[in-house]
């Protein structure tokens, strides 16, 4: 299925270009966007948030949402007005991809030699840029949030792709079995066997991915973070994290803001351990 995913998606690109930014200037333009940075650090400013965004990671938004690039000492980036044409699937806007570079390292070699003006900007190589970009963040996107391996089960998936939409929602086993109509003890085994791991685990690791997300903005309080992340008190979301991380959200974000970016990367859930069995009412 996800093979059959990446074939049918289809993006376009018309421009993209290397743009330097100076120390303390902003970038606003109209969406969609997708961006690389190829040197120093940026910010992709939302209504959400701040994001930091370290040299190798990539970000995409859509038409519909509002957003700034900006940066404190200066950052060189790669840009360009990627379209969705054909979807397959949902994706969020913004679109992050932590070390997008790395893991991606002929495209990324591609975008730093050859942004398309003057002579690359013919319409079969603009095509190529946009599908090999486009389908690059989304498979990337699709393995942090474990939904290749998933794809394997139609209902794991779906029950996934439900709780990555909505982290803040207050799942149990039961609400999550019902929305494919399977028993608790039918969906347990359907998530062992696809996923090597309980619902219960696999709602802990989104919202802990989702946690890691929203503490790299400095700007948001702990306590929206564990609202959004689905927990009712701060005691419970700081219990949850630091048996994840080893430290405090607190001490994590500021981690994070004093390297200048996130150095743990979501887990994917298809390279997880097999988790023990947890009760049901334990809080994820």
């Amino acid at each position: 299925m996800a093979e059959s995913r990446r074939t049918a998606a289809r993006f376009d690109l018309g421009q993209l270009n290397h743009h330097i930014l100076g120390r303390r200037e902003t970038l606003s333009v109209p969406g969609p966007q997708w961006l690389l940075v190829l040197d120093g650090t940026a910010y992709l400013e939302t209504a959400g948030g701040s994001t930091p965004l370290a040299v190798g990671d990539a970000a995409w938004v859509d038409a519909r949402t509002a957003f700034a690039i900006a940066t404190d000492e200066g950052a060189k980036l790669a840009i360009g007005d990627l379209r969705v044409v054909v979807a397959t699937q949902p994706v969020p806007s913004p679109l992050l991809v932590r070390g997008f570079a790395d893991r991606h390292a002929g495209v990324a070699d591609l975008v730093r030699g050859c942004p398309l003006d003057g002579a690359c900007r013919a319409t079969v190589f603009a095509d190529g840029y946009g599908t090999l970009i486009g389908a690059a963040m989304t498979d990337s996107w699709q393995q942090d949030q474990g939904l290749v391996t998933a794809a394997g089960d139609p209902l794991v998936a779906r029950v996934l792709e439900a709780v990555v939409a909505d982290p803040a929602n207050k799942w149990s086993v039961e609400s999550l079995a019902s929305l494919v109509h399977l028993s608790r003890s039918a969906l347990s085994a359907r998530f062992q066997k696809a996923l090597g791991r309980s619902p219960v685990r696999m709602l802990r690791e989104v919202r802990m991915g989702e946690a890691r997300r929203l503490l790299s903005d400095p700007y948001l309080p702990v306590e929206a973070v564990a609202a959004r992340c689905g927990y009712g008190s701060i005691a419970a979301f700081s219990r949850a994290f630091t048996a994840d991380h080893g430290s405090s959200p607190q001490s994590w974000r500021s981690g994070v803001l004093e390297d200048g970016r996130s150095t743990a990367k979501p887990i994917p859930l298809s390279t997880a351990q097999t988790a023990p069995t947890v009760s049901a009412a334990a809080t994820p």
